[in-house]
């Protein structure tokens, strides 16, 4: 009786704490609806305020992505970022808009597809209109790129739609589609496999017969027909090399219900010994970062090598799916299905993706139209490719004369010349009427060069006309606006010409086009001339023989002239860089040998402070590393003289012969060791240079970074007089080997900056021996260069901002030799793609409140060009200046004395408290010595005003 009230008791306990709970409820209404209506308003207006203004600021961005899209249409993280934004505020509309515009332009990730079919499937009624709509959606995802999700995704979808038309037979089509595009999958095709078989366990126990009753001979044979369905699924996923294909087959040996034929055995041994094979670049993806083309390449290398194409395909479009910004990629695969399996839909689909991945490469849209071309594709779609390509973007000028000349190309292979005039005639003469018109006002408003030059498209326009349609006037009307175009000076140009007149022109017009050519060709005037000659010689008469001599003599004399006028020039400028150099030569020698000579008195100090010009480094290797056997030209010439007479050539000052009176000073703490520098073991020695001043312990810190190149003799560190590290040094090591392996260690960053390590050369015996530039000068689109940069700011702060654009390879913060930022940095992306859509979106933006600015890297060159230089010899000789690669420095401006400067008035002298004072006629005319100042004297000059 207890117990039973007792379980009554607990029944009971729940509903009466809900009816308390609700009683709650009701009185807290209550008492919300009896407080004052003053604060609720107030909460209320204040959160329906936020949210519009949070719509408001929503609605913003929207219009300001729209209206950048209207401008750059191909800007994909602009699509990217509109329909996140869409999406996040329920626009279903314009989210469909959005969205079918993006995929117009590019194939869409996985991700982005998955999330617009689960927004549809969610809307789509039961209604078929609805679900067909689904449907379409999922077989252009599928032809964007082979993912197992999305077909998987497919697949589940079609089950819940068997009472549709096609039913059952419908969902078979789709998983056996599947299984063709992705059951091939290492690591995810298993999950394809699983799920047909799955589906088909279903139907298997919807028509097994119910327990205890018979079934029919119709039963039975549906029943043995399902089986065998299912038996046939496992003999194909076995003989498929698959991950953890082991679990597959103990449960087909648990669901059979006979032993496994030999066959099966057979083939499901095999695939495992191929997933052996497979297994070594399946681990390699899986512990490689993000986009693993490396590990990709070595793949496709592999299966090329094995020959099955499926898996070809497979794997590029695996490596395609994280790689899709990579144009060689995309080119590599296109090329192997164009030349190998030419299947149409295939093929064609491939290049399409191309084009739409990286539109910025010219290549893709070209292969995209010759195949097109290739597998018969109507004339209407090509066109239409050919003008997606013309608004896709390209980065130089030429590539418009590329895509514009495989255009015409297509359109003369259309041409029927047979006939006097057709359709497709004048549609290629508007064609290359049009190309001329686009280059000029396009192009080359949009670069500012030409991008056809040599006049090119023109041409072949010429040519056309010329050998096809017999119209040598229209010909000879275009090579004569392309020789007006700045290209008369050229000898290839008239000859092109010449030869175009000889194969379909007449003899007159031949003779008239060389003869102008000897006249108007300035880089090759004898080789016109030489045709000429030979053109007379069997066409002409003996006037136009005589004609053509006097011409060619006429005009090789004055050549000559001119080129014996510039080599004399030359010359004359050569000798006087010599006779300059010999003189600088002997100054120096004669200036060293006064100071050897010379008695220093105790006490006295260096009257020129040492110039802190290598803090100005332009960047981490611009200023190729000198060793100091060899001074820089305008550049502490004062201070390496006196450091082999005080300091030596490693960094200890000497008790040298030349200054007997001098007490030998105490050996202070920042004294290095002198060394005495071998150059006959140069071959076992590096040079390093570059390296950072504010290093605490060089010696130590070198020992530590070549240790392992070979066992160490000795590292010589360079001081100055001061005790101060000058950046570089020596390393010696015990064989030539080792010295060799040291090399390889060039640009190793040490303390954040790299160092350059170079062979041991003596510049007396080699002096032509430099040190390369240690970067590149020249364009590379797949790195930036930063300005603007806080100096705040960290190397990983740095990588955090960008890699959301694309995968890093390296960054490099620009400092000066005191380890100093300069507000400068170098981004490399692994290719060009990621680099100009970081540009298109951080240019211009602020970190910590600096705008950064990001450009393409384009280093200036160092040299200066040839072409330069020969104009330069023409210029009056002017004075070099010493000056650095900054011009002239602030030390320079202000802390150099004026007693140093050269003075070209005379001579001056100095009185007792240091104002200058010029000697009078009155004595003589003769210019006295300049005394001797002191430390004193020295700070009164700077102090003066």
């Amino acid at each position: 009786m207890a117990a039973a009230e007792h379980g009554r008791e607990r029944s009971e306990s729940p509903r009466l704490a809900e009816e308390e709970e609700e009683k709650e409820e009701e009185m807290e209404s209550e008492e919300e609806t009896q407080q004052p209506k003053g604060d609720g308003a107030q909460e209320d207006s204040s959160e329906s305020s936020s949210a519009e203004e949070d719509d408001k600021e929503c609605e913003v961005e929207i219009q300001r992505l729209e209206e950048q899209l209207s401008i750059n249409a191909f800007d994909y993280n602009c699509h990217v970022d509109l329909i996140k934004l869409l999406r996040q505020e329920g626009e279903l509309e314009r989210l469909r808009h959005a969205r079918q515009k993006m995929s117009e332009l590019f194939p869409l990730t996985e991700e982005i597809w998955l999330d617009w079919l689960k927004d549809e499937m969610k809307i789509a009624d039961s209604e078929t209109s609805g679900r067909e709509t689904v449907y379409k959606l999922f077989e252009r995802a599928a032809k964007d790129y082979i993912c197992p999700e999305i077909w998987l995704e497919y697949a589940q979808y079609s089950i819940g739609g068997m009472g549709d038309e096609g039913g059952i037979a419908k969902v078979r089509s789709i998983f056996e589609r599947a299984l063709t595009a992705v059951g091939l999958h290492m690591t995810k095709g298993s999950a394809i496999w699983d799920a047909y078989r799955e589906f088909e366990n279903a139907i298997l126990g919807t028509i097994q017969p119910m327990p205890g009753t018979i079934p029919s001979q119709e039963q039975q044979q549906m029943l043995n027909d399902q089986l065998e369905r299912i038996h046939t699924l496992f003999k194909r996923q076995l003989g498929v090399p698959l991950l953890d294909m082991e679990t597959t087959y103990a449960e087909y040996v648990d669901w059979s219900e006979e032993p496994i034929a030999d066959s099966i055995v057979q083939s499901y041994k095999k695939a495992l010994q191929q997933v052996e094979k497979y297994k070594l670049y399946e681990e390699a993806l899986l512990a490689a970062e993000t986009p693993k083309l490396a590990e990709y390449q070595a793949y496709i290398d592999f299966e090329i090598k094995e020959g099955d194409p499926a898996r070809i395909q497979l794997i590029f479009e695996r490596a395609l799916a994280e790689n899709c910004l990579v144009p060689d990629l995309w080119a590599r695969y296109t090329q192997y299905l164009d030349r190998q399996l030419k299947v149409k839909e295939m093929v064609l689909s491939a290049h399409d993706r191309a084009a739409r991945n990286c539109p910025w490469t010219v290549g893709l849209w070209e292969r995209n139209i010759l195949a097109m071309e290739r597998h018969c594709v109507d004339h209407a779609t090509i066109v239409d490719t050919f003008e997606k390509a013309l608004i896709a973007g390209f980065i130089q000028a030429t590539d418009y004369v590329e895509i514009w000349q495989s255009y015409l190309d297509y359109l003369l292979r259309r041409v029927d010349f047979t006939k006097d005039s057709s359709k497709e005639l004048e549609e290629l003469r508007a064609a290359f009427a049009r190309a001329i018109d686009y280059l000029k006002q396009e192009v080359e408003e949009r670069f500012g060069v030409s991008g056809d030059p040599n006049c090119s498209i023109m041409q072949n326009w010429a040519r056309v006309e010329a050998r096809h349609c017999n119209n040598m006037q229209k010909a000879r009307e275009l090579w004569d606006n392309i020789m007006t175009k700045g290209n008369s000076k050229f000898a290839n140009m008239w000859l092109e010409y010449y030869n175009l007149e000889r194969a379909h022109g007449d003899i007159q017009h031949c003779r008239k086009a060389l003869h102008r050519a000897v006249m108007c060709t300035s880089d090759y005037p004898e080789h016109v001339c030489e045709v000429l000659l030979t053109f007379e010689r069997i066409e002409g008469s003996l006037e136009d023989w005589d004609t053509a001599v006097l011409k060619t003599e006429n005009r090789l004399s004055r050549v000559n002239e001119q080129r014996a006028k510039a080599a004399k020039k030359e010359a004359t400028l050569a000798r006087q860089e010599e006779e300059k150099a010999e003189q600088k030569k002997k100054a120096r020698a004669e200036k060293k040998a006064s100071k050897k000579v010379k008695k220093v008195k105790p006490g006295d100090k260096r009257k020129v402070e040492e110039e802190e010009d290598d803090d100005e480094d332009e960047e981490w290797g611009e200023e190729a590393a000198v060793q100091p056997s060899k001074k820089r030209k305008g550049e502490e010439k004062l201070e390496d003289e006196e450091m082999e007479t005080e300091i030596g050539l490693f960094g200890r000052r000497t008790t040298s012969a030349a200054r007997p009176s001098a007490k030998p000073n105490p050996p202070t703490t920042t004294e290095q060791p002198r060394f005495l520098h071998d150059t006959n073991k140069d071959s076992i020695t590096v040079f390093i240079s570059n390296l950072p001043f504010n290093m605490t312990d060089p010696e130590q810190e070198l020992r530590n970074a070549f240790s392992v190149c070979g066992e160490i003799t000795e590292v010589r560190v360079v001081y100055n007089n001061k005790g101060t590290f000058r950046g570089y040094c020596y390393v010696q090591f015990t064989d030539e080997k080792s010295a060799l392996d040291a090399l390889k260690l060039d640009r190793q960053e040490i303390n954040g900056r790299p160092m350059f390590v170079s062979p041991c050369v003596d510049k007396n015996k080699k002096p032509d021996f430099k040190v390369g530039f240690r970067y590149n000068t020249c364009l590379e689109k797949h790195k930036l260069f930063v300005s603007g940069v806080p100096f705040s700011t960290t190397k990983k702060e740095l990588e955090e901002i960008f890699k959301e654009h694309g995968s890093i390879k390296e960054i490099r913060l620009v400092t000066n030799r005191s380890g100093k930022p300069k507000g400068l940095a170098y981004v490399e992306y692994e290719n060009e793609a990621q680099a100009s859509q970081a540009v298109l979106k951080l240019d211009g933006t602020k970190i910590k409140d600096h705008t950064i600015q990001v450009a393409i890297s384009n280093p200036p060159m160092r040299k200066q060009p040839e072409a330069l230089q020969t104009a330069q010899t023409f210029r009056p000789m002017v004075p070099r200046q010493a000056y650095g690669a900054r011009g002239k420095g602030r030390t320079q401006l202000a802390l150099l004395p004026r007693s140093l400067h050269r003075q070209n008035a005379p001579t001056t002298t100095k009185t007792e408290n240091g104002t200058p004072k010029t000697p009078s006629a009155s004595s003589g005319g003769g210019e006295e010595p300049p005394q001797k100042m002191s430390n004193a004297d020295f700070a009164r000059l700077l102090l003066q005003k």
